[in-house]
């Protein structure tokens, strides 16, 4: 497997297209997507589980009830959650003018809103710009599609990777956006996968069950379960390879790729949180269970006061075990070691080829077997001062590790909050 160019348009078959419609004003930069594939394919999604849910949401979930879907229109700036009937109208009307454009069903359009929730959409404007959206779907799209979902993001986010399958090349690519309200339990986060793998809907939802567990779910930017939160998957078979309808070694395979994808994503969404100065990644070791490590791990990259010691670079580890204390996953304090560790530049924490280690002067230990440890202050300042920082939580309750991310919280957070709407 290796990483690739092309995001969301890498795979075989599938083209996409972004521009400025003009539904929130002020906004210069695209704000409407669309993602298509020449053929139909198979469909799977994650959704939030808030149990209020944008109009967006619901229409999609019923779309791919179906296992299948063609293409996607998502919007910026304006979340259609909270609108009533209005809004349930608004999201089916996107679906219906994608549809007329693209010549393919409605109920075969995955429709997504992100942005201000309580606010009416304007899909009139979409409905105009439609015909020039798609006449200009091509495969360098994914370019101004990847713009055109991005609200607060400062960064565009997205990913390809190409492996082998039965024999045959098989791309898989991403974009999505996030960069608040996440505390993803499947904000607003928005991420589609494409592929051009030969798989059935089943094997998607059960490979994108898999790979979200250990994924997005580890993230945390300011614990709000956003009401938009949505993960799809998009299969056109034009690799060529054998259909995977069971699992097996070629299942494995396509899971390894889509976890690839899912963790830079993850990664990317926590580095740029809001107010974000710097990616927190939690790993812990020696836990019970997998899913009692990746647990414990979230626990301390969601605490708020973890957070704003990351922002004033203080080594306070006991902020760390109180939040693991509270996490509900029983674990022995009296035999935790904990460390802080970094290495300059950031590109390291986006490559999945690079294993987590302890290395001597870009780590400190803080904590041993339950007991506070001498440090000195200055190094660890120096560490946690990095654009991305490590933490490693070594327990002695079992052998399963697992991983979290998350961001510090900074004044620059209020900053963006306190007036998002107005």
């Amino acid at each position: 497997m290796q990483f690739i160019e092309g995001g969301v348009t890498a795979p075989e078959g599938f083209t996409a297209n972004g521009m400025l419609c003009g539904i929130k004003p002020g906004r210069t930069k695209n704000d409407t997507a669309l993602i298509f594939s020449e053929r139909p394919c198979a469909a799977a999604g994650m959704f939030t589980r808030n149990r209020v849910k944008a109009e967006s949401v619901r229409l999609t979930m019923r779309n791919i009830a179906d296992g299948k879907a063609q293409a996607v229109i998502a919007n910026s700036g304006n979340a259609n959650a909270c609108t009533g009937q209005e809004g349930a109208l608004a999201a089916k009307r996107m679906a219906d003018c994608a549809s007329r454009a693209l010549g393919i069903s409605g109920e075969d359009v995955i429709v997504c809103s992100t942005g201000v929730i309580g606010v009416r959409l304007p899909v009139e404007v979409i409905e105009r710009n439609i015909d020039a959206l798609a006449s200009g779907l091509s495969k360098d799209g994914h370019k101004a599609a990847r713009e055109a979902i991005m609200t607060t993001d400062t960064r565009f986010k997205e990913c390809a990777v190409e492996t082998e399958i039965g024999g045959k090349k098989v791309r898989l690519g991403t974009m999505c956006k996030g960069s608040g309200m996440i505390h993803i339990n499947l904000g607003t986060m928005l991420s589609f996968v494409t592929t051009d793998c030969a798989i059935t809907s089943a094997m998607l939802k059960k490979a994108l069950e898999r790979s979200v567990a250990g994924t997005y779910n580890c993230v945390s930017v300011d614990g709000d379960t956003s009401t938009n939160d949505t993960l799809t998957v998009l299969a056109n078979g034009m690799a060529g390879n054998p259909l995977i309808d069971s699992e097996g070694g070629d299942f494995d395979i396509f899971c390894e790729a889509l976890d690839a994808l899912n963790t830079v994503m993850a990664k990317k969404i926590a580095a740029d949180g809001e107010g974000a100065t710097r990616l927190i990644e939690c790993n812990v070791r020696g836990a019970q269970s997998q899913e009692s490590a990746r647990a414990l791990a979230k626990a301390v990259i969601s605490s708020s006061l973890v957070k704003a010691a990351m922002f004033g670079c203080d080594a306070n580890f006991g902020r760390f075990l109180c939040a693991m204390g509270y996490s509900g996953i029983d674990f022995n304090p009296d035999r935790t070691s904990i460390w802080f560790t970094s290495r300059p530049g950031a590109e390291r924490y986006f490559d999945e080829t690079l294993p987590f280690e302890v290395h001597g002067e870009d780590s400190v230990q803080v904590f041993k077997d339950g007991a506070p440890v001498d440090f000195d202050e200055d190094l660890a300042r120096k560490i946690m001062g990095r654009e991305a920082v490590e933490i490693l939580v070594q327990c002695a309750d079992g052998d399963a590790d697992g991983t979290a991310w998350g961001c510090d919280l900074t004044y620059d957070y209020v900053k963006i909050n306190g007036d998002y709407r107005t």
